[in-house]
């Protein structure tokens, strides 16, 4: 199974297999971008873990692979919002890491999106890095590595995960119902993210393809509006769902107040429009980057390959480098954004940019 899960991350399957063969450590940090595989190779680290201790490893393996898994030495705690509840940190993690198993002789935690670790939830979680029991093993999974507190990734052993190349990602995506070009396409503009490819395939992610070549191709009126709009439902959609996950959770038993319900949801929905805002100025780069190729005559490297006929109409008589200085504005305005100035005007300054630029 660890094979099959890191089957297209070859320095992975190395390292894990190695460690499997020496004797898994403590604590492991799985870093790379989204959609590369962490969680998959994960799930299957954790069952070889499990099962190397289990009186009988098939079971145990079976169990593990199940999502949710039903083995009681095997926690995955994700974030529900945008960040991890310090309360569930500690009472899923550090408190029950004390207990011995309950069957066979290890405990895997897996900690999704370590990134969403607040400050203090590290804190807290450093002393079981430091001084774990004999049977536990933990595997954070982080895209960004570089927001942990160095006191916890120095205590973990790092195995690297690398971006997806396209000829993967369409082998991947084959058997979706989508066109071969827009799947060739959809594994182009993923950039390495099997997650993000699925959701360029998908009506929402088609929808915001549209939007961003809408952004970079109109003349007049306010386009950017449909790109905030795109982006604002995005979020709104995971906002509900987050909220009605913590409900559940709530009458469940675990500790949960409205308000904490309510913040976390928002936290959750403004991440999400903030990522789908991000994708939506990255699509106009690569569109304004087609333009570009195009105009020069190089259609075969294009990334949105469904569409070269719109591209081929547009890049008529455009000049290529004038493409070119409009993709790097559209990557402008994504680091803008980072520094928290007005989306609207923000948008609205680089639609009038790329009117004057792209005549």
């Amino acid at each position: 199974m660890l094979e099959l899960a890191t089957e297209h991350q070859g320095r992975a399957r190395v390292a894990l297999s190695a460690a499997l063969a020496s004797g898994p450590s403590h604590a492991y940090l799985f870093r790379g971008p989204r959609g590369s595989g962490k969680r998959a190779a994960a799930r299957a680290f954790a069952a070889e873990i499990l099962a190397s201790a289990a009186e009988d490893p098939a079971d145990t393996r079976r169990r593990a692979q199940l999502d949710p898994s039903p083995h009681p030495d095997f926690v995955w705690l994700a974030p529900r919002g945008a960040k991890h509840l310090v309360e569930e940190v500690r009472e899923q993690v550090i408190r029950a890491a004390a207990y011995r198993p309950f069957e066979g002789g290890r405990r895997v935690f897996v900690i999704e999106a370590a990134e969403a670790l607040r400050d203090e939830s590290q804190n807290a979680l450093l002393k079981t890095l430091e001084e774990p029991p004999s049977y536990v093993h933990l595997i954070l999974l982080s895209s960004e590595p570089e927001v942990l507190l160095e006191t916890i990734a120095s205590r973990c052993q790092p195995v690297d995960f690398t971006p997806l190349s396209a000829e993967v990602l369409e082998a991947e995506l084959a058997s979706d119902d989508a066109p071969p070009a827009e799947i060739a396409a959809a594994a182009r503009l993923a950039a390495g993210d099997l997650e993000r490819a699925r959701l360029l395939l998908s009506g929402p992610g088609r929808a915001l393809r549209d939007a961003a070549q809408e952004l970079v191709g109109a003349t007049s009126g306010a386009p950017w509006q449909r790109l905030l709009k795109t982006a604002t439902a995005a979020g709104e959609e995971v906002e509900a769902a987050t909220r009605e996950a913590l409900e559940e959770e709530a009458k469940a038993g675990l500790k949960r107040t409205a308000r904490d319900i309510a913040d976390e949801s928002k936290r959750a929905g403004r991440r999400r429009r903030t990522d789908i805002l991000d994708l939506g100025l990255e699509l106009c780069a690569a569109w304004l980057r087609d333009l570009a190729v195009v105009a020069s005559g190089a259609e075969d490297v294009a990334f949105n390959r469904d569409r070269l006929d719109r591209l081929h109409s547009r890049a008529a008589g455009l000049d290529p480098a004038a493409a070119r200085r409009g993709a790097e504005a559209a990557q402008e305005t994504r680091r803008s954004l980072d520094l928290n100035v007005s989306e609207e005007l923000a948008l609205e300054a680089l639609f009038f940019r790329l009117s004057r630029l792209l005549g």
